[in-house]
């Protein structure tokens, strides 16, 4: 037995060949993020003629984020403005290929913070932007084929406000580490309470928290009562709290409140914004269907690869689906018709890759010296037994959030050399319930990392590391606990 040929470091860390792949509203598109100069641009694909691709945008700093638009002539994107370090929104229009994209956000110091297309207003995107005065954030309305901006809301402020039926609402942590969720008068400014949320129970903030299509209620990540993150709704007149969706043992997945290139826990109708699915995480992912025309799509589109859905996108009839499967060593993008039942792999995400020479990622569960259970992951190289290796092991950081089964670059790397790679997540990891994630609380120096050290003993008694031949690495809080390894 023997290692395969170590992969080159350049094929393992290079970004996927392309990204954040999306369906246009027609379905006889996709749209995805893929290198031109070296940077991130758009590229459009015909679904049935995949000969037919372009080059959409050309950004020499590369494009941030794109948005289809109801019309799926005009394509919306967002780039780095050189000047003062701003994001600027601009159109691009696919009839006119050859003409210069517009900018609907200029000025020196202008910064867009957030962009919505409201499903149900076509032509129309919602934006927080300080185009009026730089000091100061409205929200406003785009009417996206002629660029003119209306003023909804003065003094809109910064992250954490949602907007519904002509009201406004905030998401705040007060001074005693609370998070609570206000009703703005827009004529006095005062934002009275409508609900409290526990800031223990919530490390990260509300999420999700996002408006219901009738603007009655808002969808919110909570675990009120209870240790696991369920989905609830609360009416936006009351503040009264009813849930709508839980796991009976895993948490409602809210990785994407800290990592926001992960896709929503909320799966959403494109047509009408309507709940029709919620993600869930334990070792893998599970998906509650919401709804039964989703329901039977899920049943045929968890059969198309072993991965676990990640991005996912229809047309407005929801006939054509466009799907990716995270993976830990073959994402993979597919095409499904649902009238038909036809299914095609448009491509590998990392075709560079074999993914017989990479390793699996397979959850284990560990027992801190406090018999508190710790998920984790292990990573052993293929074609040498796993005996006494070297390992390395990789801290995630935050530390509110948690390591999770998925392709990554830095465990293929170690594991591609013959390095045992072992993910803890300790104690303060979330995802695992309210408890495990208290369980942290004045422990960063102590129990957090006696959870890594259990992790590296039973490694060792496992037989798969050898003690005097392990080395700890982590960025954030795990450069923190390498420091502290040290």
């Amino acid at each position: 037995m023997a290692l395969p040929d170590p992969v080159p470091v350049a094929e393992l860390f290079t970004p996927p060949a392309r990204a954040a792949v999306s369906l246009s509203p027609d379905g006889t598109q996709i749209a995805y993020l893929a290198p031109w100069m070296g940077q991130p641009n758009v590229w459009i694909e015909g679904i049935d003629t995949p000969e037919d691709v372009r080059c959409l945008t050309r950004e020499a700093r590369g494009v941030h984020r794109y948005y289809w638009t109801s019309d799926p002539r005009w394509v919306l994107y967002t780039r780095y403005q050189e000047s003062h370090g701003r994001w600027h929104l601009y159109r691009i229009d696919q009839h006119a290929p050859d003409a210069e994209p517009v900018d609907l956000t200029p000025g020196s110091l202008t910064r867009v913070l957030h962009i919505d297309l409201p499903p149900g207003r076509p032509n129309k995107a919602i934006i927080q932007v300080n185009l009026r005065d730089p000091a100061e954030y409205d929200l406003m309305e785009l009417d996206i084929a002629t660029g003119e901006l209306a003023i909804v809301v003065e003094k809109f402020g910064g992250h954490g406000w949602l907007y519904s039926n002509s009201m406004v609402f905030r998401s705040t942590t007060r001074v005693d580490g609370n998070l609570e969720l206000s009703r703005r008068n827009r004529r006095t400014g005062a934002t009275p309470p409508l609900v409290v949320f526990d800031g223990t129970d919530h490390p990260v903030g509300i999420y999700p928290m996002e408006i219901t299509p009738d603007g009655t209620g808002v969808w919110v990540g909570s675990n009120r009562g209870t240790d696991r993150t369920r989905l609830v709704r609360v009416d936006l007149g009351t503040g009264e709290e009813t849930e709508v969706d839980s796991h009976p043992v895993y948490d409602l997945d809210v990785r994407a409140g800290v990592l926001p290139q992960l896709p929503s826990p909320l799966i959403r109708r494109r047509s009408t914004g309507e709940l029709i699915g919620a993600r869930y995480l334990g070792e893998r992912q599970v998906i509650h269907a919401l709804d039964p025309h989703f329901a039977d799509v899920l049943k045929n589109l968890e059969k198309l690869h072993d991965g676990d859905i990640d991005a996912l996108g229809s047309d407005l009839d929801e006939r054509h689906w466009v799907v990716t499967f995270t993976h830990d060593r073959d994402p993979v993008t597919f095409y499904y018709h649902h009238a038909t039942g036809e299914a095609r792999m448009l491509f590998r995400n990392r075709p560079n890759l074999d993914p017989a020479e990479l390793a699996p990622m397979v959850p284990v569960t560990i027992t801190a010296r406090d018999g508190l259970p710790l998920p984790s992951y292990l990573t052993l190289p293929v074609g040498i037994e796993p005996d006494r290796l070297p390992m390395v092991l990789l801290v995630h950081g935050n530390p509110w959030i948690r390591g999770s089964w998925c392709f990554d670059p830095v465990v293929q790397f170690f594991a591609n050399r013959g390095y045992a790679v072992l993910q803890v997540n300790f104690r303060g990891s979330t995802g695992y319930g309210k408890a495990f994630a208290r369980a942290a609380i004045g422990q960063f120096v102590s129990k957090m990392h006696d959870d890594l050290v259990d992790g590296v003993r039973w490694a060792v008694a496992k037989g798969y590391a050898d003690p005097d031949r392990v080395a700890i690495l982590g960025e954030s809080c795990g450069r923190y606990a390498a420091l502290q390894g040290v």
